[in-house]
């Protein structure tokens, strides 16, 4: 401890105080806030622990806390009753014992309601940094609820601690609003992620990183899955980050120039967040640091405060959803996991955001495989967490949704088309029998999503297209093709005068098995907004081992090279597949078509009544 500081504890003496004569001052019925995370007060909470015999009717609200509650023979034990805004492992089982409760509210609320006398504290415990000469304490890695709370408990108890390192942004309290301080020289708290070592959450987490553009803005959680994503971003630019929680993997960008926050809307240049969570090294690099800019939690889960930010992406673990798109993140078949915390104002906020993104992320399946997270619907014990209306991409291991605005059928096909493959025909099952399919509709596929074969081309005039393997849920897509082709280039597609193109016809053009069929659409714009603007596809002949092709391309992108390089990633696909060439049948006055199947391989042609006979070998 420096002189410096030993002159401002002097001029402090009549507050500082041991952690027995601080607390002495608590009553049996009082409510008593402990502070968050990596500022959880341990030495204040180990006291009180030691007093619980002579008080009775304590109550102790918190967050995510670490510590909080003592262990006894390795198993949780407190003599108090918990109030909690989030279940972490040791509160989980508290709840169990009948010793807490889960509070099911979203962080952002809770300094409201404590304003407005919804929930009275009559002590805060917390931990801060070294007092300035100033007369101010810095909250540190913690401002989060904890800022609200000081300003409106009866008494303020504080560890004032040297390592806790002071951070800029709205982080300061006065020494005058603090009652009683009690110095602790511990280290901060640290915390470090499980590593990731399972292949699913590693390939969830890279889906859910090639989404994020150059100039977002990220919200990341607590959830494995959102910081295994930022190992996968060290190739972006610009990013910029506006969360509730920061961790250890920020650094690395930053240190990377990925985060700069130069494209940022609000707050430019500067990451904001309301808390952190992480080793000694975050803890050194944000001390003092004015990159980095700490406020409350109700100013940073703001809806309309995260909307001001460009490509806003927020990124949500979840545990199950159900067909509809009603999700449960802080629940598991009947045991609470997690909380609401700040997800559905990041969701909602995301989702208001110019180019923004709301991302939910989960596994398919439990981890032993034996129960698919995608549920008909979600179970008894799986409260809903985010409604149906606010949901938008959803993202497992199988690939991607997007559920906004649509319908219930499709909604449940999409969903369908990324659950485990296992599952995916009682999941289509359980559908028809609730009403969200119909009786006919079928999913080719019982294997995987071929996401390798999706690929970028550039055409002609510089539009970049995305080719990628059709699914089931593109009929509404091929069907707009359909409806804005010449009668003729129908004719010539179809070889009828076809008016119409019925769910079960488009169906045979987009729901393939990926083996025996293949199809691929060419598609614009980003998934919420997705266009298809040209299609193909192939069946094979066992017998010859040829796939017999055809193609369906929007009018106005015709002659752009579109054909083309459906037709070459047609090729790639075909022969990854051990295909040795396609058949097809041409009027002869298609031109394009048959200049078309020129460009494939060793091309024959054999004309008969007005069309040709094409084989084209690889």
């Amino acid at each position: 401890m420096t002189g410096s500081n030993h002159n401002i504890l002097a001029a402090l003496a009549n507050k500082i105080t041991t952690p027995a004569e601080a607390l002495a001052s608590v009553s049996s019925g009082d409510r008593i806030f402990v502070g968050t995370a990596c500022a959880t007060p341990r030495v204040l909470v180990q006291t009180l622990e030691n007093m619980g015999d002579k008080l009775t009717d304590v109550h102790l609200y918190h967050f995510l806390v670490d510590g909080a509650i003592p262990c006894v023979d390795g198993r949780p034990h407190t003599k108090f009753h918990h109030k909690v805004f989030f279940v972490g492992s040791d509160t989980r089982e508290v709840i169990k014992q009948g010793k807490a409760d889960y509070i099911p509210i979203s962080l952002a609320q809770v300094p409201l309601l404590i304003k407005r006398g919804g929930i009275s504290i009559d002590l805060a415990l917390v931990q801060v940094s070294m007092p300035s000469d100033k007369g101010f304490v810095s909250l540190g890695v913690s401002v989060d609820i904890t800022s609200a709370i000081i300003k409106n408990a009866g008494r303020v108890i504080a560890e004032i601690n040297p390592n806790m390192p002071w951070t800029h942004g709205d982080t300061l309290i006065s020494v005058d609003q603090i009652d009683k301080m009690v110095l602790v020289e511990t280290p901060v708290i640290e915390y470090v992620h499980p590593p990731v070592e399972d292949a699913v959450s590693e390939k969830i987490a890279r889906y859910v990183a090639r989404i994020i553009e150059d100039g977002s803005t990220l919200q990341i959680g607590l959830g494995r899955i959102p910081n295994q994503m930022l190992r996968y971003l060290t190739n972006r630019r610009a990013l910029g980050i506006h969360s509730d929680v920061i961790t250890d993997p920020i650094v690395d960008l930053v240190e990377q120039g990925v985060i700069t926050g130069e494209a940022k809307t609000i707050h430019k240049g500067k990451i904001v967040a309301s808390y952190c969570m992480g080793t000694r090294r975050l803890y050194d690099f944000i001390n003092n640091n004015p990159l980095f800019s700490f406020h409350p939690i109700e100013y940073v889960c703001d809806p309309s405060v995260i909307a001001e930010n460009y490509k806003m992406v927020s990124v949500t673990q979840a545990w199950s959803i159900d067909l509809m798109g009603q999700v449960c993140a802080d629940q598991f078949e009947g045991e609470f996991y997690s909380g609401v915390s700040t997800q559905p104002d990041f969701i909602r906020g995301a989702s208001a955001s110019p180019g923004g993104k709301p991302i939910i992320c989960l596994a398919s399946t439990t981890e032993d495989r034996g129960r698919s997270r995608i549920r008909p619907l979600l179970r008894e014990g799986e409260g809903v967490t985010i409604p149906r209306s606010d949901v938008h991409y959803v993202i497992t291991e199988y690939g991607y949704a997007y559920l906004f605005c649509k319908s219930i059928r499709e909604r449940a096909l999409a969903l369908i088309e990324i659950a485990h493959p296992s599952f995916r025909h009682w999941l289509l099952a359980e559908a028809k029998r609730l009403g969200y399919l119909r009786e006919e509709q079928t999913l080719m596929s019982r294997s995987a999503y071929p996401e390798e074969a999706v690929k970028e081309v550039t055409l002609k005039n510089g539009t970049k297209v995305i080719i990628r393997p059709a699914k089931a849920s593109d009929v509404r897509g091929l069907q707009d093709i359909f409806y804005h082709m010449t009668s003729q280039d129908v004719y010539t597609r179809f070889f009828t005068c076809l008016k119409s193109l019925s769910v079960s016809k488009a169906e045979h053009l987009c729901n393939v098995d990926y083996e025996k069929e293949m199809a691929f659409v060419a598609t614009i714009g980003h998934l919420e907004d997705e266009q298809i603007i040209g299609s193909s596809c192939y069946v094979v002949n066992p017998s010859t081992n040829m796939a017999d092709v055809a193609y369906m391309i929007r009018p106005e992108w015709k002659g752009g090279g579109l054909g083309s390089a459906l037709q070459q990633r047609m090729v790639e696909y075909a022969k990854s597949k051990g295909l040795r060439g396609f058949t097809a049948d041409i009027l002869s006055e298609n031109k394009a078509m048959l200049t078309l199947a020129k460009k494939c391989g060793t091309v024959t042609m054999r004309h008969s009544h007005g069309a040709y006979e094409v084989e084209m070998v690889f």
